[in-house]
């Protein structure tokens, strides 16, 4: 039986008790980046005034237990903090218009990841936010 806080994943031939990810009980994004280690924290808080400037009319808030920025009654853009790397979310949409530009990160259907300790892509950040800006609103 898998102990608090773990889960029973299959990974490989067998099974194996793996530690979920501690989710977040922050309720504002303040809280959320307060809870992280100094040098995380200013890359976070680097990543939310970028996103902020980028897209001046979304409004901040948590959703699925991490920062998000909503537009128009639509999630815009989400990011988290990890040990190693910071995710950004701007869905598959996002993700899908600017795949040559990401190859040099771990990317998925909807996700990046942003290695700590490289100074973050801010260039391609804006404009993925900017994207997804005029996706959400039609301009």
């Amino acid at each position: 039986m898998p102990a608090t806080g773990a889960v029973r994943i299959r990974d490989a031939a067998d099974w194996q008790v793996h530690e979920m990810a501690n989710r977040s009980t922050a309720s504002s994004i303040d809280e959320y980046i307060a809870g992280f280690p100094p040098e995380t924290r200013e890359v976070l808080q680097e990543l939310r005034a970028l996103i902020k400037a980028s897209a001046p009319h979304a409004t901040e808030t948590i959703s699925y237990a991490i920062p998000t920025f909503d537009l128009n009654g639509h999630h815009l853009v989400h990011f988290a903090g990890y040990e190693r790397h910071i995710g950004f979310y701007p869905a598959p949409i996002g993700i899908e218009a600017f795949k040559e530009e990401l190859k040099p990160y771990k990317s998925g259907k909807g996700s990046a990841q942003f290695p700590l300790g490289q100074p973050l892509p801010t260039d391609l950040i804006r404009r993925i936010v900017e994207f997804r800006v005029e996706a959400t609103t039609g301009r």
